[in-house]
């Protein structure tokens, strides 16, 4: 594979510029199932156009560091990749329009050659009560209206809610409970993925999604395991994560406060997820990077092994190369070698984010110029 290095910057953040290099087209692969995902890859598609369309695109990409890359760029590329996907008869006429007509670049990732880490997110499904209960104990909050006074450095997890959970009554959070959750865990991993679908007691089924957090960044529980030689790190996943919570649920009391940062929550009705440019995240569809780097709302090619569920119920990796859209970011996505990808909603969107924690690569897609 030939790599071109892209022109030095004369911008002092010249240090992008080693974060994204040029890619030869030809070297990639393409969607295998071409038209089983056509209409979610147009929805993600018009999603980030609409996302282009605003003032706050227009900011992001004022100060976009890369020569070359510019909002108009990449929503042309956008338009045109658009029309591509809706008239293209198979995987193969796409390709080649493609090759012919757009540049890649490849994220350098994490080692300066192109490694990326993976890994996945979902909405969660729980179940919930819109009062506290004896079994619903646990609440997700309410940004506070005054958070933005909030003095800093903000309050830690344990000072917000106290080391077991259930002290917020005390603190600025008292009053802002929005829902109940029966499951400590539960509760934190709504936290970390910044949205949720809750089937509530009375039957109805409430969302809520990001509103605001403490400025504080994100600590892995899953690394303080490793760290302290509980879980091997080829052993990591999600599931093995829950199950050593469920077996020693006094543990939790010391991981969780390990993350200080906070995250509120608003009620959004029966809306999709809502990623940070503010449109809905597609399932397996919408990648989440770190936006100081990457392109919001750019069209993207990820290419790794992928968790999928055989005809027997298991998983088995896949080697997937995807057309995606960049249109979130989260508290654990920083550098060029990060990417979380969204997979869905429900349990078994929850198993396979579970299971995504494999490197491979990420390339971005633009018209020539």
């Amino acid at each position: 594979m030939t790599l071109w290095s892209l022109p030095a910057l004369a911008s002092p953040l010249d240090l992008v510029n080693c974060h994204v290099e040029f890619v030869d087209p030809v070297c990639l692969g393409y969607d295998a199932q071409f038209g089983q995902g056509r209409q979610a890859l147009l929805r993600a598609i018009d999603h980030s156009l609409d996302y282009l369309g605003t003032d706050a695109a227009a900011m992001a990409y004022e100060g976009y560091p890369l020569a070359g890359i510019t909002r108009d760029r990449v929503r042309r590329s956008l338009v045109r990749f658009r029309q591509l996907v809706a008239t293209s008869h198979s995987a193969q006429q796409l390709q080649t329009a493609v090759n012919q007509e757009f540049d890649f670049y490849r994220s350098v990732g994490s080692d300066g050659a192109g490694h990326v880490d993976f890994t996945g997110y979902f909405e969660p499904t729980y179940r919930a009560s819109a009062v506290p209960t004896a079994e619903y104990r646990y609440p997700l909050y309410r940004r506070p209206g005054d958070l933005e006074t909030w003095a800093m450095p903000h309050p830690t997890r344990a000072e917000l809610e106290g080391t077991d959970g259930l002290q917020s009554a005390g603190g600025p959070l008292a009053g802002l409970e929005l829902v109940w959750l029966r499951d400590r865990m539960e509760a934190f991993l709504v936290q970390v993925q910044g949205s949720a679908r809750l089937q509530l007691t009375d039957g109805s089924v409430m969302s809520v999604g990001y509103a605001g957090r403490t400025e504080y960044a994100y600590t892995s529980i899953g690394r303080a395991l490793i760290d302290d030689g509980i879980i091997a790190e080829a052993d990591l996943s999600l599931p093995v994560l829950l199950e050593y919570f469920e077996q020693n649920p006094e543990a939790l009391d010391s991981y969780l406060p390990r993350n200080d940062r906070f995250v509120f929550f608003k009620a959004t009705g029966d809306s999709p997820p809502i990623g940070n440019l503010n449109v809905p995240v597609t399932p397996g569809r919408s990648i989440a990077t770190d936006k100081t780097l990457m392109p919001p709302g750019a069209l993207a090619l990820i290419s790794l092994d992928l968790p999928m569920v055989t005809a027997a119920d298991t998983w088995q990796p896949v080697a997937v190369n995807r057309y995606v859209l960049d249109q979130d970011t989260g508290g654990a996505i920083q550098g060029p070698g990060r990417v979380d990808i969204f997979v869905g909603t429900g349990a078994q969107a929850g198993q396979q984010a579970g299971l995504i924690n494999t490197s491979g690569q990420l390339y971005y897609l633009l018209l020539r110029q």
